[in-house]
Parts: structure tokens; C-alpha cells; sequence
């Protein structure tokens, strides 16, 4: 493993299986590494602080947001 800040490309592929970004991004937002995008590049980023709190069970992935209600600005016209 590297120092680096992030996870390279070659840590995301044995960590994921996948070589396709859209693939690695999937399966790592599937197993609870919420902060993992896909960047300008194509190439995703995960943060190696975050990898490694989820690997120790120390972050859940955030609950869903709720909506806000704007019913109110509806008007009585459908």
C-alpha cells in the first residue's frame, strides 16, 4: 500500500475486480464507500482515510436526505 492520499488505480482494481470506472464505482458504493466519484478523467477517487475507516467499520453511509415539503407552493390549478 502506498502513502499516497488516495487509492491508485491498481489498489481500486484488486480492491473492486473491475477495470472499468463505472464498475469500481459501483461495486465500492455498494460496500459502503460513499465518497468514492468518478473524476474529471474518468479515473475514481477514493480517499485512503476513508477506505480505511469503512474497512474498520467506523463510517455507515449516510441515511437518505429528506425533502423539503413545498406542497404549500402549489397552486389550486393542476
Amino acid at each position: 500500500m502506498s502513502d499516497s492520499v488516495v487509492l491508485d488505480k491498481d489498489e481500486i482494481e484488486a480492491l473492486t475486480g473491475y477495470q472499468v470506472s463505472t464498475k469500481q464505482l459501483d461495486v465500492l458504493r455498494r460496500r459502503g464507500f460513499h465518497r468514492a466519484f468518478i473524476n474529471r478523467k474518468g479515473l475514481v477517487v477514493l480517499e485512503r482515510t476513508h477506505y480505511e475507516a469503512v474497512s474498520r467499520g467506523e463510517v455507515q453511509a449516510p441515511s437518505k436526505a429528506k425533502t423539503a415539503n413545498l406542497s404549500f407552493l402549489r397552486t389550486g390549478v393542476a
